[in-house]
Protein backbone atom coordinates (compact mmCIF):
# COMPACT_ATOMS: atom_id res chain seq x y z
CA UNK A 1 0.00 0.00 0.00
CA UNK A 2 2.82 2.42 0.86
CA UNK A 3 4.47 1.70 -2.49
CA UNK A 4 1.19 2.38 -4.31
CA UNK A 5 0.75 5.69 -2.48
CA UNK A 6 4.33 6.63 -3.26
CA UNK A 7 3.92 5.92 -6.97
CA UNK A 8 0.60 7.76 -7.00
CA UNK A 9 2.18 10.80 -5.38
CA UNK A 10 5.04 10.75 -7.90
CA UNK A 11 2.61 10.49 -10.82
CA UNK A 12 0.46 13.33 -9.49
CA UNK A 13 3.52 15.49 -8.89
CA UNK A 14 4.71 14.76 -12.44
CA UNK A 15 1.32 15.67 -13.89
CA UNK A 16 1.28 18.88 -11.86
CA UNK A 17 4.74 19.88 -13.12
CA UNK A 18 3.76 19.09 -16.72
CA UNK A 19 0.63 21.21 -16.29
CA UNK A 20 2.66 24.13 -14.92
CA UNK A 21 5.18 23.81 -17.76
CA UNK A 22 2.39 23.82 -20.32
CA UNK A 23 0.80 26.80 -18.58
CA UNK A 24 4.06 28.70 -19.07
CA UNK A 25 4.43 27.63 -22.71
CA UNK A 26 0.86 27.90 -24.00
CA UNK A 27 0.54 31.71 -23.89
CA UNK A 28 3.96 32.07 -25.52
CA UNK A 29 3.49 29.49 -28.28
CA UNK A 30 -0.21 29.89 -29.12
CA UNK A 31 -2.18 32.95 -30.19
CA UNK A 32 -5.87 32.70 -31.02
CA UNK A 33 -6.64 35.08 -33.89
CA UNK A 34 -10.38 34.71 -33.49
CA UNK A 35 -12.51 35.85 -36.45
CA UNK A 36 -16.03 36.98 -35.66
CA UNK A 37 -18.74 38.74 -37.60
CA UNK A 38 -19.96 41.92 -35.93
CA UNK A 39 -23.27 43.38 -37.08
CA UNK A 40 -23.87 47.10 -36.66
CA UNK A 41 -27.18 48.80 -37.45
CA UNK A 42 -26.88 51.52 -40.10
CA UNK A 43 -23.24 50.67 -40.79
CA UNK A 44 -21.91 52.96 -43.57
CA UNK A 45 -21.31 51.11 -46.81
CA UNK A 46 -17.59 51.94 -46.86
CA UNK A 47 -17.17 49.95 -43.62
CA UNK A 48 -19.00 46.89 -44.92
CA UNK A 49 -16.65 43.88 -44.77
CA UNK A 50 -13.79 45.80 -43.20
CA UNK A 51 -11.87 44.28 -40.31
CA UNK A 52 -11.09 45.76 -36.91
CA UNK A 53 -8.73 44.09 -34.44
CA UNK A 54 -9.31 44.04 -30.67
CA UNK A 55 -6.62 43.25 -28.10
CA UNK A 56 -6.33 43.90 -24.38
CA UNK A 57 -4.68 43.15 -21.03
CA UNK A 58 -1.07 43.47 -22.09
CA UNK A 59 -0.02 43.77 -18.40
CA UNK A 60 3.57 44.90 -18.95
CA UNK A 61 5.40 44.78 -15.61
CA UNK A 62 3.93 41.47 -14.46
CA UNK A 63 6.74 39.04 -13.63
CA UNK A 64 7.48 36.88 -16.71
CA UNK A 65 5.09 39.09 -18.67
CA UNK A 66 4.15 38.24 -22.22
CA UNK A 67 5.83 41.01 -24.20
CA UNK A 68 7.32 38.63 -26.79
CA UNK A 69 3.78 37.57 -27.69
CA UNK A 70 2.77 41.24 -27.87
CA UNK A 71 5.56 41.83 -30.41
CA UNK A 72 4.39 38.89 -32.52
CA UNK A 73 0.81 40.16 -32.46
CA UNK A 74 1.82 43.69 -33.43
CA UNK A 75 3.92 42.40 -36.34
CA UNK A 76 1.06 40.17 -37.51
CA UNK A 77 -1.43 43.04 -37.43
CA UNK A 78 0.96 45.25 -39.39
CA UNK A 79 1.04 42.53 -42.06
CA UNK A 80 -2.75 42.24 -42.12
CA UNK A 81 -3.44 46.00 -42.02
CA UNK A 82 -6.89 46.04 -40.39
CA UNK A 83 -8.95 49.21 -40.74
CA UNK A 84 -8.33 49.96 -37.04
CA UNK A 85 -6.92 48.44 -33.87
CA UNK A 86 -8.69 48.80 -30.53
CA UNK A 87 -6.83 48.19 -27.25
CA UNK A 88 -9.17 47.65 -24.30
CA UNK A 89 -6.98 48.65 -21.37
CA UNK A 90 -4.58 47.26 -18.75
CA UNK A 91 -1.39 48.25 -20.53
CA UNK A 92 0.69 47.98 -17.35
CA UNK A 93 0.53 45.80 -14.24
CA UNK A 94 1.97 47.20 -10.99
CA UNK A 95 3.17 50.80 -11.27
CA UNK A 96 4.46 51.60 -7.76
CA UNK A 97 7.67 49.56 -7.61
CA UNK A 98 9.04 49.24 -4.08
CA UNK A 99 6.72 51.92 -2.68
CA UNK A 100 3.30 51.07 -1.36
CA UNK A 101 0.38 52.61 -3.18
CA UNK A 102 -0.36 54.76 -0.15
CA UNK A 103 3.18 56.18 -0.18
CA UNK A 104 3.10 56.86 -3.91
CA UNK A 105 -0.29 58.53 -3.67
CA UNK A 106 0.80 60.79 -0.81
CA UNK A 107 4.05 62.01 -2.35
CA UNK A 108 2.83 62.40 -5.94
CA UNK A 109 6.31 63.12 -7.30
CA UNK A 110 7.37 61.87 -10.71
CA UNK A 111 10.43 60.14 -9.30
CA UNK A 112 8.12 58.04 -7.16
CA UNK A 113 6.76 56.54 -10.37
CA UNK A 114 10.03 55.17 -11.70
CA UNK A 115 8.58 51.67 -12.05
CA UNK A 116 5.48 53.03 -13.75
CA UNK A 117 7.53 55.09 -16.21
CA UNK A 118 9.63 52.07 -17.16
CA UNK A 119 6.50 50.03 -17.81
CA UNK A 120 4.87 52.87 -19.74
CA UNK A 121 7.95 53.38 -21.91
CA UNK A 122 8.06 49.64 -22.65
CA UNK A 123 4.39 49.76 -23.66
CA UNK A 124 4.97 52.72 -25.97
CA UNK A 125 7.92 50.97 -27.64
CA UNK A 126 5.88 47.78 -28.11
CA UNK A 127 2.84 49.51 -29.60
CA UNK A 128 4.20 52.49 -31.56
CA UNK A 129 4.72 50.57 -34.80
CA UNK A 130 0.94 50.12 -35.16
CA UNK A 131 0.15 53.82 -35.76
CA UNK A 132 3.50 54.28 -37.55
CA UNK A 133 2.43 51.62 -40.05
CA UNK A 134 -0.68 53.65 -40.85
CA UNK A 135 -3.18 51.66 -38.75
CA UNK A 136 -5.50 53.94 -36.75
CA UNK A 137 -5.11 52.77 -33.16
CA UNK A 138 -7.43 53.61 -30.28
CA UNK A 139 -7.43 52.71 -26.59
CA UNK A 140 -9.24 52.95 -23.29
CA UNK A 141 -7.61 52.50 -19.90
CA UNK A 142 -8.18 49.65 -17.43
CA UNK A 143 -7.94 49.23 -13.68
CA UNK A 144 -4.22 48.37 -13.62
CA UNK A 145 -3.49 51.58 -15.49
CA UNK A 146 -4.60 53.36 -12.31
CA UNK A 147 -2.66 51.00 -10.02
CA UNK A 148 -5.87 49.17 -9.09
CA UNK A 149 -6.08 45.41 -8.84
CA UNK A 150 -9.35 45.71 -6.88
CA UNK A 151 -11.91 48.52 -6.61
CA UNK A 152 -10.91 49.09 -2.97
CA UNK A 153 -7.24 49.80 -3.78
CA UNK A 154 -5.69 53.26 -3.68
CA UNK A 155 -6.10 54.99 -7.05
CA UNK A 156 -2.96 56.60 -8.50
CA UNK A 157 -4.09 59.64 -10.47
CA UNK A 158 -0.67 60.48 -11.91
CA UNK A 159 -0.08 57.12 -13.61
CA UNK A 160 -2.96 57.25 -16.14
CA UNK A 161 -1.93 60.80 -17.11
CA UNK A 162 1.62 59.61 -17.80
CA UNK A 163 0.31 56.63 -19.75
CA UNK A 164 -2.10 58.72 -21.84
CA UNK A 165 0.68 61.14 -22.70
CA UNK A 166 3.06 58.37 -23.75
CA UNK A 167 0.43 56.65 -25.89
CA UNK A 168 -0.60 59.93 -27.51
CA UNK A 169 3.03 60.71 -28.35
CA UNK A 170 3.31 57.50 -30.41
CA UNK A 171 -0.01 58.15 -32.18
CA UNK A 172 -2.46 56.06 -30.13
CA UNK A 173 -5.73 57.90 -29.42
CA UNK A 174 -6.93 57.32 -25.85
CA UNK A 175 -10.68 57.75 -25.44
CA UNK A 176 -11.86 58.75 -21.97
CA UNK A 177 -15.67 58.68 -21.89
CA UNK A 178 -15.89 60.19 -25.34
CA UNK A 179 -16.79 59.34 -28.92
CA UNK A 180 -15.15 60.10 -32.23
CA UNK A 181 -16.29 59.64 -35.81
CA UNK A 182 -14.18 57.13 -37.73
CA UNK A 183 -13.35 58.27 -41.22
CA UNK A 184 -12.82 55.96 -44.15
CA UNK A 185 -12.25 56.54 -47.83
CA UNK A 186 -15.24 56.27 -50.12
CA UNK A 187 -18.07 57.39 -47.85
CA UNK A 188 -21.36 57.02 -49.66
CA UNK A 189 -23.81 59.90 -49.91
CA UNK A 190 -26.48 57.33 -48.97
CA UNK A 191 -25.05 57.12 -45.44
CA UNK A 192 -26.60 59.61 -43.02
CA UNK A 193 -23.97 59.18 -40.32
CA UNK A 194 -20.34 58.11 -40.02
CA UNK A 195 -19.32 55.15 -37.86
CA UNK A 196 -18.67 56.30 -34.28
CA UNK A 197 -16.19 54.78 -31.86
CA UNK A 198 -17.16 55.20 -28.20
CA UNK A 199 -14.55 54.66 -25.48
CA UNK A 200 -15.64 54.28 -21.83
CA UNK A 201 -13.31 54.77 -18.84
CA UNK A 202 -12.18 52.41 -16.09
CA UNK A 203 -14.86 51.00 -13.80
CA UNK A 204 -12.55 50.29 -10.82
CA UNK A 205 -11.33 53.89 -11.02
CA UNK A 206 -14.98 55.08 -10.84
CA UNK A 207 -14.45 56.62 -14.26
CA UNK A 208 -16.87 54.62 -16.39
CA UNK A 209 -19.47 57.08 -17.63
CA UNK A 210 -21.47 55.57 -20.49
CA UNK A 211 -23.98 58.44 -20.65
CA UNK A 212 -21.17 60.96 -21.02
CA UNK A 213 -19.37 58.84 -23.60
CA UNK A 214 -22.50 58.37 -25.72
CA UNK A 215 -23.86 61.90 -25.33
CA UNK A 216 -22.42 63.17 -28.61
CA UNK A 217 -23.55 60.21 -30.72
CA UNK A 218 -26.81 60.73 -32.68
CA UNK A 219 -29.49 58.20 -31.74
CA UNK A 220 -29.57 56.45 -35.11
CA UNK A 221 -25.82 56.64 -35.77
CA UNK A 222 -23.84 53.40 -36.04
CA UNK A 223 -21.32 52.86 -33.25
CA UNK A 224 -18.80 50.52 -31.70
CA UNK A 225 -18.66 50.86 -27.92
CA UNK A 226 -15.60 49.58 -26.09
CA UNK A 227 -14.53 49.49 -22.47
CA UNK A 228 -12.18 47.54 -20.22
CA UNK A 229 -14.51 45.98 -17.66
CA UNK A 230 -17.56 44.03 -18.91
CA UNK A 231 -19.52 45.11 -15.80
CA UNK A 232 -19.78 48.61 -17.30
CA UNK A 233 -21.95 47.16 -20.07
CA UNK A 234 -24.87 46.60 -17.69
CA UNK A 235 -25.34 50.35 -17.18
CA UNK A 236 -25.56 51.23 -20.89
CA UNK A 237 -29.08 52.21 -21.86
CA UNK A 238 -31.20 49.97 -24.06
CA UNK A 239 -30.26 49.96 -27.75
CA UNK A 240 -27.24 52.24 -27.24
CA UNK A 241 -24.62 49.53 -27.74
CA UNK A 242 -25.67 46.96 -30.34
CA UNK A 243 -21.95 46.15 -30.60
CA UNK A 244 -19.92 46.47 -27.39
CA UNK A 245 -16.44 45.12 -26.69
CA UNK A 246 -14.63 44.52 -23.39
CA UNK A 247 -11.84 42.50 -21.78
CA UNK A 248 -10.55 42.32 -18.15
CA UNK A 249 -11.42 38.67 -17.42
CA UNK A 250 -8.38 37.06 -19.12
CA UNK A 251 -10.84 34.36 -20.12
CA UNK A 252 -10.45 32.93 -16.64
CA UNK A 253 -6.73 32.33 -17.45
CA UNK A 254 -6.91 28.71 -16.23
CA UNK A 255 -9.69 26.61 -17.74
CA UNK A 256 -10.55 22.93 -17.59
CA UNK A 257 -9.38 20.92 -20.62
CA UNK A 258 -12.28 19.94 -22.91
CA UNK A 259 -14.56 22.34 -20.96
CA UNK A 260 -13.45 25.81 -22.07
CA UNK A 261 -16.48 27.51 -20.52
CA UNK A 262 -15.38 26.35 -17.06
CA UNK A 263 -12.70 28.34 -15.29
CA UNK A 264 -12.02 29.38 -11.71
CA UNK A 265 -14.21 32.41 -12.41
CA UNK A 266 -17.28 30.38 -13.33
CA UNK A 267 -16.79 28.07 -10.34
CA UNK A 268 -16.37 30.88 -7.77
CA UNK A 269 -19.27 32.88 -9.19
CA UNK A 270 -21.69 29.95 -9.44
CA UNK A 271 -21.57 29.88 -13.23
CA UNK A 272 -22.98 33.43 -13.40
CA UNK A 273 -20.12 34.82 -15.48
CA UNK A 274 -19.00 34.15 -19.03
CA UNK A 275 -15.29 34.81 -19.19
CA UNK A 276 -15.03 35.35 -22.95
CA UNK A 277 -16.93 35.43 -26.22
CA UNK A 278 -20.43 36.74 -26.81
CA UNK A 279 -22.29 37.31 -23.54
CA UNK A 280 -25.96 36.31 -23.63
CA UNK A 281 -28.72 37.56 -21.33
CA UNK A 282 -26.62 40.40 -19.94
CA UNK A 283 -27.21 44.13 -20.18
CA UNK A 284 -30.17 46.05 -21.54
CA UNK A 285 -32.31 44.95 -24.53
CA UNK A 286 -30.82 45.80 -27.90
CA UNK A 287 -27.23 45.68 -26.62
CA UNK A 288 -24.71 42.94 -27.30
CA UNK A 289 -21.30 42.37 -25.69
CA UNK A 290 -18.20 40.49 -26.76
CA UNK A 291 -15.41 39.84 -24.20
CA UNK A 292 -11.80 39.36 -25.33
CA UNK A 293 -9.50 36.98 -23.37
CA UNK A 294 -6.53 39.36 -23.47
CA UNK A 295 -2.83 38.66 -23.84
CA UNK A 296 -1.18 38.91 -20.42
CA UNK A 297 -1.59 37.59 -16.91
CA UNK A 298 -2.69 38.41 -13.40
CA UNK A 299 -1.08 36.97 -10.25
CA UNK A 300 0.68 34.09 -12.01
CA UNK A 301 2.25 34.12 -15.51
CA UNK A 302 0.47 31.07 -16.88
CA UNK A 303 -2.52 30.27 -19.06
CA UNK A 304 -4.00 26.80 -19.36
CA UNK A 305 -6.55 26.03 -22.08
CA UNK A 306 -6.86 29.79 -22.50
CA UNK A 307 -4.41 31.13 -25.12
CA UNK A 308 -4.00 34.87 -25.74
CA UNK A 309 -6.67 36.25 -28.03
CA UNK A 310 -6.73 38.83 -30.79
CA UNK A 311 -10.30 39.32 -31.95
CA UNK A 312 -10.69 40.07 -35.66
CA UNK A 313 -14.09 41.64 -36.20
CA UNK A 314 -15.49 41.71 -39.72
CA UNK A 315 -18.08 44.49 -39.81
CA UNK A 316 -21.46 43.86 -41.41
CA UNK A 317 -24.54 46.04 -41.71
CA UNK A 318 -27.40 44.80 -39.54
CA UNK A 319 -30.98 45.01 -40.75
CA UNK A 320 -32.24 46.57 -37.52
CA UNK A 321 -31.85 50.20 -36.55
CA UNK A 322 -30.29 51.23 -33.23
CA UNK A 323 -33.70 52.18 -31.84
CA UNK A 324 -35.13 48.69 -32.54
CA UNK A 325 -33.73 46.07 -30.15
CA UNK A 326 -33.50 42.57 -31.66
CA UNK A 327 -36.07 39.96 -30.67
Amino acid sequence: MKKFLKYTAVVLLGLFLVLILWGLLEPRLMIDYRPITAEIPNLPMEWEGKQIALLADIQIGMWLDNRATVRRIVNKLIEQQPAAVLIAGDFIYEPTGEKTKEEAQEEMELEDYREAMEQIQDVARLMDSLPRSGIPTYAVLGNHDYGLQWPTDVKLEQVPHLLKRALSQVGIVVLDNEAIALTSAGQSIQDSYPLYLVGIGSRYASNDKPLTALAGVPEEAPRIVFMHNPDTFASITSGAAPLALAAHTHGGQIRLPFFPAWSWMTVLKDDRVTADGWIDNFGQPGNRLYVNRGIGFSRIPIRINCPPEVTLLTLRRAHLSVSQPPN
